[in-house]
């Protein structure tokens, strides 16, 4: 089944909420819209009512079934619980001051509904750059219990093939404890998008064929992930076509569960998977959906200022699913 049909499959019904701080954006307001049509779920719209109102009256927007936050005019007792869950969060790092100048800002506010459990996710980034969603998300709601750091994925799709290439927005060069965590979270979140997790952690070369540190680099951390995840099909360090390639993977791999037959990919650090989502997207026609956050104990997604109305429905569809 296409991706998107089996998510929307999945989250029908189950009365998810996810908020978007960025109220002012058409592109956000017409997802929105949309998304509350669909019954997938149930958008919350952060700013000023009579702004949202106009933004989408000039578009020929219908906000009938989404709800506005006004959250620079919320009621005192409200923000003076959002206040405190922050400072009991942040244990002494945010006194009330500072959280309260945090709540005048939409990410923070919604990161904080999130955390309180009043929203189940968070969708932001049309206007944002990518600190402003993550920052937020990292002081408030924080990494799950034994993760120690976020990272980026992308679900590569064309046609009936589905991969997860990881991390391609976040690390710039994790060390062998950070990409396995990164090897070990990609494989849980691939399962949510109904692939089958066999992680390949890429390198340049295939079992030792070439050395140096980053070669140790990625050897050291297959090693790690396989006792963190001995249930998941884990193996590296390998070059891309022995992971992807059966007959390569045959001369240069064998007897690996993973070499010829890998649907998640792990990259060594940040440039090579950037590099690598964009070539398989823009040389081999696959659709890059992300990123997608990996790691935080609540879902939130950034998404990119080139977005359009179509990307933020899709992320939100995403998101909702990671709230299951």
């Amino acid at each position: 089944m296409e991706l998107f049909e089996s998510l929307k499959q999945k989250i029908k019904g189950k009365n998810i909420s996810i908020v978007f701080p960025e109220g002012d954006d058409v592109r956000i307001l017409g997802a929105a819209s949309r998304l509350a049509k669909d019954g997938l779920v149930n958008p919350v719209i952060l700013g000023a009512k009579d702004t949202v109102e106009k933004v989408a009256k000039d578009a020929d927007i219908d906000l009938g079934d989404v709800e506005i936050i006004d959250y620079l005019n919320q009621p005192a007792d409200q923000i003076d619980e959002m206040v405190s869950a922050i400072v009991e969060r942040r244990k002494g790092k945010t006194d009330e001051a500072k959280a309260r100048d945090w709540l005048k800002d939409p990410n923070y506010f919604g990161t904080t509904l999130v955390y309180m459990n009043k929203i189940n996710g968070m969708v932001s980034g049309a206007n944002h750059p990518t600190g402003d969603t993550v920052r937020p998300a990292l002081q408030i709601i924080k990494t799950k219990p034994g993760v120690k750091l976020i990272s980026g994925a992308f679900i590569m799709q064309k046609g009936d093939e589905r991969y997860l290439f990881a991390d391609c927005a976040i690390n710039l060069d994790p060390d062998a404890n950070a990409l396995a965590e990164i090897a070990v979270e990609s494989g849980k979140v691939a399962k949510t998008f109904d692939i089958d997790p066999k992680v390949a952690l890429l390198s340049f070369s295939t079992k030792g064929s070439a050395k140096g540190d980053m070669v140790t680099k990625v050897q050291e951390a297959t090693k790690l992930a396989q006792e963190q995840a001995p249930d998941m099909d884990i193996d590296g360090e390998m070059q891309f076509d022995a992971a992807f390639v059966p007959t390569v993977a045959e001369k240069k791999a064998p007897g690996s569960k993973v070499a010829g037959k890998a649907t998640v990919f792990v990259f060594p650090e940040l440039q090579s998977g950037n590099i690598g989502y964009k070539i398989a997207q823009r040389f081999g026609g696959f659709e890059a959906i992300g990123p997608i956050l990996q790691g935080l104990n609540k879902p939130v997604s950034d998404l990119s200022r080139g977005s359009n109305e179509e990307d933020v429905y899709k992320v939100a569809i995403i998101t909702a699913a990671q709230a299951l």
